[in-house]
C-alpha cells in the first residue's frame, strides 16, 4: 500500500516540479528569416465582385448578411452569408437593398471593401 501512495503523490508532485521551469514568451526574439512565409495571392486572401440581397445588418458586430449570385472568380455558388464590414460602410444600408460589393476573402473570412446599392 506504501508503493501505491508513494506513485500516487510522485504523480501529483511531477507536474509541479516541471512548472518551474517554463518561462512566459514575452520578450523572446523569433527568428523568422528561415520560415517559409507564403507571399502569393492565395495566402494574402482573394478580391471579388458580386450583387445581392442584404439580409441583414448588425452594426454592432460590423457584419452585414447578402443573399448573393454566384461569384466566378471564387468559384463560389449563390448562398446567404456574413461579410464583415467598417461602421461607416453600414450607414444607409438596409434590409431589403440590392446591392453591388466588392470583398476581400481569406479563409473563412470575408471583408466588404466597397458596397452601393443597386
Amino acid at each position: 500500500m506504501k508503493l501505491v501512495s508513494t506513485a500516487f503523490a510522485a504523480l501529483i508532485m511531477a507536474p509541479a516540479a516541471f512548472a518551474d521551469d517554463k518561462q512566459p514568451m514575452e520578450g523572446m526574439q523569433m527568428d523568422h528569416k528561415n520560415m517559409n512565409m507564403q507571399t502569393d495571392d492565395k495566402s494574402a486572401g482573394q478580391t471579388a465582385t458580386a450583387s445581392g440581397t442584404v439580409k441583414k445588418v448588425d452594426k454592432d458586430k460590423e457584419i452585414v448578411t447578402i443573399a448573393h449570385g454566384p461569384v466566378e472568380a471564387l468559384g463560389w455558388p449563390s448562398m446567404t452569408m456574413g461579410f464583415k464590414a467598417q461602421p461607416g460602410q453600414l450607414e444607409g444600408v438596409r434590409e431589403g437593398d440590392l446591392v453591388d460589393f466588392d470583398f476581400a476573402s481569406k479563409g473563412m473570412e470575408s471583408t466588404i471593401t466597397r458596397i452601393q446599392k443597386q
